[in-house]
């Protein structure tokens, strides 16, 4: 499938991985709607975008399921019926389970699940009416794997695995495609706005992150799994190889995620 032309709705994309795959995406040609809470960022995304396609700006928070049909009413006014949608909003977390209130557990399904859901489902009537569309979902390689201080990002991305997997099952012979993005470590700024167990902003750039890939790399990636409208995408560096540890290996991967040190 090439992009060129494609209508392709991102969320998250005012930073990291949403704002290189807007910035990927308008250099292949197509017509980008790019969604975060930041409105001046969407604005400068904007105005910096560069390429054959064009990008336009839906301000939202993903947070606010009940106003989703609307969303979607919105978008679809603003570019016309859309052929790609994906789900890049997320927020992480840092810290263990003993010491992480419920409100924070809740507060991270809430943008990173139930917001991913409630937009899904917004949108699905159409894409079956349509007998085609595509659902691309930035997962992690912690969507495999959870691993020490991330429990509830842990938990809300093997939850959308869950669910898109029983989605991919039932709407595939209607012509709807469901593409799982695992990345690994990303040179962004996600650990900054990470949530500790109080729910206070975590404020760290952790050198895990700052050693990974970069975004536009990553986004590379991305783009190339929409047009082949893969099953799901690895990228990463050496932290990907947990996702075949644990599914080839796992009492392995069980012993040495007990010896991470954690903060």
């Amino acid at each position: 499938m090439t992009l060129s032309g494609k209508k392709i709705w991102i969320t998250g994309a005012s930073s990291g991985i949403g704002e290189a795959l807007s910035h990927e995406l308008v250099r292949r040609g197509a017509l980008v709607l790019a969604s975060a809470r930041r409105r001046e960022r969407l604005e400068q995304l904007k105005t910096d975008a560069r390429g054959p396609g064009r990008l336009e700006i839906l301000p939202l928070d993903v947070s606010e399921t009940g106003d989703a049909s609307r969303f979607v009413e919105q978008a679809e006014s603003q570019i016309g019926a859309i052929d790609v949608m994906v789900h890049n909003a997320g927020i992480s977390q840092r810290s263990l389970v003993s010491e992480t209130s419920l409100e924070v557990d809740r507060r991270i399904m809430e943008v990173n699940y139930f917001g991913v859901v409630a937009l899904t489902k917004a949108l699905l009537p159409r894409f079956v009416e349509r007998r085609r569309g595509h659902f691309v979902v930035v997962s992690s390689v912690t969507g495999y794997v959870g691993t020490p201080e991330r429990s509830a990002y842990a938990a809300s991305k093997h939850a959308l695995h869950g669910f898109f997997e029983s989605l991919r099952a039932e709407q595939y012979p209607r012509g709807l495609r469901v593409t799982m993005v695992c990345p690994g470590y990303v040179d962004t700024d996600i650990t900054l706005s990470a949530l500790n167990g109080d729910g206070s902003a975590h404020l760290v750039r952790e050198t895990t992150n700052k050693n990974g890939i970069t975004p536009d790399a990553c986004a590379r990636a991305i783009a190339k799994g929409i047009e082949k409208q893969s099953r799901e995408v690895y990228v990463g560096g050496k932290e990907v190889a947990g996702i075949y540890l644990r599914r080839f290996v796992p009492g392995l991967l069980a012993t040495a995620l007990r010896n991470v040190k954690t903060t």
